[in-house]
């Protein structure tokens, strides 16, 4: 529990933050003089979300009593299933089917790319902490 809270509250932060420096690129350099409130409020609670959810889910992967596969299953259609209503609500995927199946496959070759690369390096940052134990026998 104290670990979701602590997660919780540093993906608050980061979407806040995220949201506060996404808001400055669209006045500075989209030249807009002024932002409209509903739209700001909106798409800010959405990015905050989105930090809360991106932090909270892999703690999936900390749950020993389900293997691998099923924890990434578990993570994959949370991540994409709340991601994929939060944004078609807020208008971040425009209706229609085309967009919808361009925001599948974004998704999916993104969640692949990135489970990929961190499978890989905990691979091998274990692969280095049993080196190192070997050593000290």
């Amino acid at each position: 529990m104290k670990t979701f809270l602590f997660r919780s509250m540093v993906g608050l932060f980061f979407g806040g933050f995220l949201a506060v420096v996404l808001t400055y690129g669209v006045i500075f350099l989209g030249d807009q003089a002024t932002l409209d409130s509903n739209l700001f409020v909106t798409n800010s609670l959405g990015a905050i979300f989105c930090g809360w959810l991106f932090t909270v889910t892999p703690l999936y992967f900390e749950i020993h009593s389900l293997k691998l596969p099923q924890q990434t299953a578990l993570h994959f259609f949370t991540v994409i299933v709340i991601y994929f209503i939060l944004a078609y609500g807020i208008g971040w995927i425009q209706p229609g089917v085309t967009n919808i199946l361009i925001f599948l496959i974004i998704a999916l070759v993104s969640y692949s790319i990135m489970w990929t690369a961190f499978y890989l390096y905990f691979k091998n940052e274990s692969k280095k902490l049993n080196e190192d134990l070997q050593q000290i026998k």
